[in-house]
């Protein structure tokens, strides 16, 4: 008891609270008793505090490995406003910077080290984790992503069980997700080599959360219709082109809807720009494909809106649950027709190609880059999908997929999102930038402003955000752009402007592609799982019986679910057994009046019953039911008592 109060101390000392929620007290006492704990929480059930608040009670380093940069960013910032000390490593970072967050996490009595995955790996985190003092615990943020019987599955997550192996005593493990199926569930905890089997989990149920799939032909007409009924709070429109996602934000703002669209392909700051924007309610509706959305801080999304169907109910739950998670009413909806089915199958084969098809495009790539048989091990090249697929002739969605799969086999590591941000280094020196007078305002007011916002430009190559000079000098991007190849041209500056440039490293010596072997856990039963999960996101889709949160909690493993009374099938069927209930209370109505007019003994014309007022098909059913029960008799036009 003496623990859990000291964790409500800190609860209420650092966030403000004096209680914890749902299952927070139980997961946090697993890890101060020293045992690997895996935590079922749903979108905006508190996981962070899970994992904060034990840290800052145990002696030593957190260790949290997230694949979400813009995650990492946020919980480090709010840390250190706490007055915690946090640091962060991620892909992007000048060697510098990343060397300066290690030593203080080695001497500075540092709490929280937040680490890609994609680090574990590197000699120099391990040698670095040889060397600190005490590791008091490691996180493992997004867990489902370290079993390949996810819907995520991500390759470097495996090494986080090595990096175990690497501490030489025992470190209790906090795995935590927010998605993960029965099957899941088991192969987190064996990954990462769970000592004893230790699950907490919450209910996925959102009892304010109303899930609803509306059919329908004209889905950017319905997204309007949708978001001009729901007047109050933010909202999220998904899709899965980037394309799409200006073009919808287009329609939206012609329709007096203020909306932005944000991708992948944005800069850092033109990201963080429009997230700000829709956080604090300037525009109302984010557009946007899953790049958005992981570590949102914004609680009062009443609604959020798919607009293509996703490749599995992990994906959609996990997004649908980012609306309402201030408690109040809120709406998941899904928008669907025909052509949905036949879009979704194909990407089985567009995700799965033939493994004579990724061998092929193995020897393509090997010939783009120039790669002899037996080279290329450890080496890095520049990748540009677009020409490659120009040259050899492949689609590029089939090539793509090719490549994570040989990635998944450890042939290569295939990254397609590399971002090399701009970088800047001073030639001249401090004294010698003083003397120079330009006698143009523009170029003053730029150098200045890169002076007081970057640190060490005499010294090394730092990183820089030409939107973010564009924000602060009031000049256009395209602008600041010109200006630094100006400086570059004049010596005065090293610039190297930002480029994406996909990557292939060479995880292993050219092999003849007849020795590309494709193991069942990179090919056949992922394919297999692949195709399952797309069928039950279908079923979700078309399924007009079967509740959909009971659909989704059963999904998730919980056998116990009830129907929601809220969702679109829900509703519907109310609505079916009231007009049931009305049918039937009109049915008797028909049938009193009939014997009331047959009191009389006589017969009457057929034409008299019309007369009732009544809707013809329910007239015509109650006369045959009191035929059959033989209260009346029909004769050829007219009818009669018995």
């Amino acid at each position: 008891m003496s623990e859990m109060a000291s964790s409500t101390d800190i609860l209420r000392q650092y966030w403000g609270y004096d209680s914890f929620r749902g299952i927070q007290e139980d997961i946090i006492g697993s890890i101060l008793s020293g045992k690997d704990t895996l935590g079922l929480m749903p979108t905006g059930g508190g996981k962070s505090v899970c994992f904060q608040v034990p840290a800052l009670m145990m002696d030593g380093l957190n260790i949290v490995v997230t694949p979400l940069i813009a995650l990492m960013k946020d919980q480090v910032g709010k840390l250190k406003m706490l007055g915690i000390k946090a640091e962060a490593i991620y892909s992007g970072m000048m060697q510098y910077d990343v060397d300066r967050a290690y030593d203080n996490c080695l001497y500075g009595n540092y709490k929280f080290l937040y680490i890609s995955p994609e680090r574990l790996a590197t000699e120099q985190f391990r040698m670095k984790l040889s060397q600190m003092k005490r590791i008091c615990m490691i996180t493992v943020d997004e867990a489902h992503c370290v079993s390949q019987w996810g819907y995520d599955f991500r390759p470097p997550y495996l090494r986080i069980a090595e990096v175990r192996d690497i501490i030489p005593y025992p470190v209790p493990i906090l795995a935590l997700t927010a998605t993960a199926t029965p099957m899941v569930v088991d192969d987190i905890q064996e990954r990462l080599k769970f000592r004893e089997r230790n699950v907490f989990s919450m209910s996925f149920e959102r009892k304010n959360l109303a899930y609803v799939v509306r059919k329908t032909e004209n889905k950017e007409s319905e997204i309007v219709n949708i978001l001009k009924s729901i007047k109050e709070g933010g909202a999220i429109v998904y899709t899965r082109s980037r394309k799409m996602t200006g073009e919808i934000a287009k329609l939206l703002i012609s329709e007096g809807i203020t909306a932005d669209n944000y991708h992948a392909g944005l800069t850092d700051a033109e990201k963080d720009l429009r997230q700000i924007n829709w956080t604090k309610g300037r525009n109302r509706v984010m557009v946007a494909t899953n790049a958005f959305g992981m570590g949102i801080d914004k609680a009062d999304v009443r609604v959020v809106i798919h607009f293509n169907l996703p490749d599995s109910l992990e994906a959609y739950f996990q997004e649908a649950g980012r609306a309402g998670r201030d408690g109040k009413k809120a709406y998941a909806v899904l928008l669907y027709n025909g052509s949905d089915d036949t879009k979704l199958h194909k990407r089985i084969q567009e995700t799965y190609p033939e493994p004579d098809y990724i061998r092929s495009v193995y020897e393509d790539v090997c010939c783009f880059l120039q790669v002899g048989m037996g080279e290329a091990e450890g080496r890095t090249f520049d990748f540009s999908l677009e020409k490659f697929c120009v040259f050899f002739k492949h689609f590029p969605i089939l090539a793509d997929s090719a490549l994570n799969i040989l990635s998944n086999a450890g042939y290569i590591d295939y990254q397609a999102e590399n971002d090399f941000k701009s970088r800047v280094q001073f030639i001249l020196r401090k004294e010698e930038l003083y003397l120079l007078d330009n006698g143009d305002r523009d170029m003053d007011n730029l150098v200045k402003t890169m002076l007081r916002n970057y640190t060490g430009l005499f010294a090394d190559f730092a990183y820089i955000d030409e939107m973010f000079l564009s924000h602060h000098t009031g000049l256009s991007a395209e602008r600041i752009y010109e200006m630094l190849k100006d400086l570059n041209n004049r010596r005065i500056i090293d610039y190297i402007p930002r480029r994406r440039t996909p990557t292939i490293t060479f995880s292993m010596r050219r092999l003849e592609t007849d020795r590309i072997v494709l193991t069942p856990m990179v090919y056949d039963t992922r394919k297999e799982e692949y195709a399952k999960r797309i069928e039950q996101m279908l079923r979700y889709a078309s399924d007009e019986s079967t509740c959909r949160s009971r659909m989704l909690l059963e999904y998730f493993g919980e056998k116990k679910a009830e129907d929601c009374g809220q969702c679109d099938v829900c509703l519907q069927r109310r609505k079916d057994r009231k007009l049931k209930e009305n049918r039937q209370k009109m049915a008797e109505d028909i049938r009193n009046d009939i014997l009331k007019m047959m009191k009389d003994g006589k017969e009457h014309n057929l034409s008299e019953l019309n007369q009732l007022n009544y809707p013809t098909d329910l007239l015509n059913e109650v006369v045959r039911n009191m035929i059959d029960e033989e209260e009346v008799r029909l004769n050829a036009t007219s009818i009669s008592a018995r």
